[in-house]
């Protein structure tokens, strides 16, 4: 069943009115028609309605709400990734399949090594995009929300958030000895639900003065193995291997 993301303000009584690029997509791309299903999904509340489309026009498509279904692609894990601003297309592929692998925010940093400077104007666009691919990723894989891409931080901003998450990891190619799965497991025996950030840098890495501000104000720094990852590489990695070991129990 097509999938698609509404404004809460969309919903009313027993009726969703769809608009935005939605409407031409279910007119002319699929091409659906008066009496046909699709669920429709509130960003806010993750609520989901079954509705069947009851009017089509240029501006919009109207449902009429047939039940509410119950919300199944979320788990109890609040998934944060702060990364360092990649090259060309690399942060467009950490969104698109990042939000597939259960993220539910993307915060891009600015590091002393980013190559990747962005400000005003152009800073804007690409946040625009960067949350358009994040809605089209989850309407494609089913996801009760959408997850964020918020404005481009620093260091400080970081160090800011740190006390609000139950574990911060920062991903670090000179660690040793510390590894993701210990963290992991520590927490693991501590609660039922997660709220977990990540810090990633960019192809540069995360200069050894950053590390530790961070480290000073309670980020856990962790290496991933022998072998020195690609940032977008990382940010996949590390998120498959937090879902399976937390996700609703993770790995028993």
């Amino acid at each position: 069943m097509r999938k698609f993301f509404v404004e809460t303000n969309q919903v009313n009584n027993n009726q969703i009115q769809i608009i935005g690029e939605d409407v031409n997509h279910i007119k002319n791309v699929l091409r659906l028609e008066i009496g046909e299903q699709i669920k429709i999904c509130d960003k806010k509340t993750s609520t989901n309605y079954i509705s069947e489309i009851s009017e089509i026009t240029n501006k919009y498509v109207k449902c009429d709400i047939t039940e509410i279904a119950e919300n199944e692609a979320e788990g109890n894990v609040e998934l944060h990734i702060f990364q360092g601003l990649p090259k060309a297309d690399k942060m467009e592929l950490i969104i698109q399949k990042g939000t597939e692998l259960g993220v539910t925010e993307f915060i891009p940093v600015s590091f002393k090594r980013s190559i990747v400077k962005l400000s005003g104007k152009d800073e804007t666009k690409k946040i625009d995009r960067w949350n358009k691919i994040a809605e089209v990723a989850a309407k494609q894989c089913g996801r009760d929300l959408v997850p964020n891409v918020r404005s481009i931080e620093d260091i400080k901003s970081i160090c800011n958030e740190i006390k609000q998450y139950d574990l911060v990891l920062l991903a670090y190619e000179l660690e040793e000895k510390n590894y993701i799965k210990d963290e992991l497991l520590e927490l693991k025996n501590k609660k039922e639900n997660y709220k977990i950030a990540v810090i990633i840098g960019p192809e540069g890495g995360i200069d050894q003065s950053e590390v530790k501000i961070m480290q000073e104000n309670g980020a856990k720094v962790i290496s991933l193995g022998k072998r020195i990852l690609r940032t977008e590489t990382v940010a996949l990695q590390v998120s498959s291997i937090i879902m399976y070991e937390l996700e609703n129990g993770g790995n028993k």
